[in-house]
């Protein structure tokens, strides 16, 4: 019932930047927490960063002081701004919601995700 769409993918050269958009729509939920992930062909999804409702943030190793998140809760909408990449940042970017609807909490919310290329 609850969707999440992503947007803002791209190609991009090594070095540049783009920012992801994750806007849910349904009814009657609230955020525990938002999380971008992302998968590269042949490899494990990770994770690449969450914010919970309060403003936490943590981020993978991988990205820490290129990569920011940020959430607007009035739009039910979460953002990362993704600077410096580089072409390993390549993958599908999946947005996670951790949600509580209807009494009910999930984390199995995700989004059909996009395409982040970033050549060299």
């Amino acid at each position: 019932q609850v969707q999440l769409v992503e947007s803002g993918g791209g190609l991009v050269q090594a070095g540049g930047s783009l920012r992801l958009s994750c806007s849910a729509s349904g009814s009657n939920f609230r955020f525990n927490a938002m999380g971008w992930y992302r998968q590269a062909p042949g490899k494990q999804r990770e994770l690449v960063a969450t914010i919970t409702s309060g403003g936490s943030t943590n981020y993978a190793d991988s990205v820490k002081g290129r990569f920011t998140i940020s959430a607007d809760n009035a739009k039910n909408t979460v953002y990362l701004q993704m600077n410096s990449l580089k072409p390993e940042d390549t993958a599908v970017y999946y947005c996670n919601a951790d949600l509580l609807r209807l009494g009910v909490r999930s984390s199995d919310y995700w989004g059909q995700g996009t395409q982040v290329t970033v050549s060299s």
